[in-house]
């Protein structure tokens, strides 16, 4: 049996650990933030992940080979975002992270909570009501430096979700993106898309190596899937064209209003859509790190939501 951990953080934050889960969560009541309900959130994330698990093996399995409806919300909303991505070579796995830390932040929500933010290794839930918001600093995995971009998330829609995928992340990805961050209406859609959208950024190239997934991890769900293993030094018109594939792909998603948005970083070379551009505050070059903080620490004022992370892509959680 995994050990179960919860730590008390900074600022009211709670730190939830349960096998590969780890869980930050952090939610106010106005101004206060609330430990206590927090650390009710924790607990109930656990059961959460224990229920998921007991459908690991379906999880596992291609869209197509999970046609039952599972018997656990959390896992169907898994596998209704997967089919909401519409990317045969995902399985549900893609968007367990996502999925159990939207599962933590509407416990929470539903609580009466104003503002909620529960980032599960990089997939991150937020929920909003009345003036809140949080600004959300989007990044590749060097994870040093200061934040150069950020995007702003308000109540006009009172649940966001934020994931990255790419290289040097927990998951595997067939592309050559070095980060790619999706906003969406929930964490596991944004999860799944940030996946799909890394995918497409894949091009032909001598400096690109790919392997199936099996020869890394033999647990692999996509185990003959060939993934990316190693990317040179790619030519400015490889990293165009790669940043251009996975706009693409991203532009379609929106036109389905399957997510919001999506920024692409491929080697340094950086692209946004309108929606992204549009609530994009960018301070200097690069994207570097992942800083989640209230409006409040902007302004000077009180430090009273602030939450300071590495965004690395949440992994296949088990």
């Amino acid at each position: 049996m995994e050990q179960k951990a919860i730590h008390a953080l900074d600022e009211g934050r709670i730190m939830a650990e349960y096998g590969p889960m780890r869980l930050v969560i952090s939610a106010w009541v106005g101004r206060l933030p609330q430990r206590n309900m927090c650390i009710s959130a924790a607990r109930k994330a656990f059961e959460y992940f224990e229920g998921v698990a007991a459908f690991k093996d379906k999880l596992a399995r291609p869209l197509h080979a999970n046609q039952e409806c599972l018997q656990n919300p959390i896992a169907q909303a898994m596998v209704d975002s997967i089919r909401e991505v519409g990317d045969s070579d995902l399985t549900p796995l893609a968007a367990v992270a996502g999925t159990l830390a939207d599962a933590v932040a509407d416990f929470l929500f539903d609580r009466g909570m104003t503002k909620v933010v529960v980032n599960n290794g990089g997939d991150i839930a937020v929920r909003l009501i009345g003036d809140e918001k949080v600004i959300a600093g989007i990044g590749n995995y060097a994870c040093h430096g200061p934040v150069s971009n950020r995007i702003v998330l308000d109540s006009s829609i009172s649940t966001w979700g934020i994931a990255t995928s790419g290289l040097g992340g927990r998951s595997f990805t067939r592309g050559v993106a070095t980060a790619v961050t999706v906003v969406a209406r929930t964490a596991s859609l944004a999860d799944a898309a940030a996946t799909a959208v890394a995918n497409a950024s894949f091009i032909e190239d001598a400096n690109v190596i790919q392997r199936p997934a099996q020869e890394i991890d033999p647990n692999s769900d996509i185990a003959d899937v060939p993934v990316t293993v190693r990317v040179g030094p790619l030519s400015e018109k490889k990293k165009e064209l790669a940043v251009s594939r996975a706009l693409k792909r991203a532009r379609s998603l929106a036109d389905r209003k399957v997510i919001l948005g999506a920024v692409v970083e491929v080697q340094g070379r950086f692209a946004a859509d309108a929606f992204a551009r549009a609530r994009l505050a960018n301070t200097g070059p690069g994207i570097v790190k992942t800083q989640i903080h209230s409006s409040e620490d902007e302004e000077g004022g009180t430090n009273n939501g602030s939450e300071k992370i590495c965004h690395s892509p949440g992994g296949n959680s088990f």
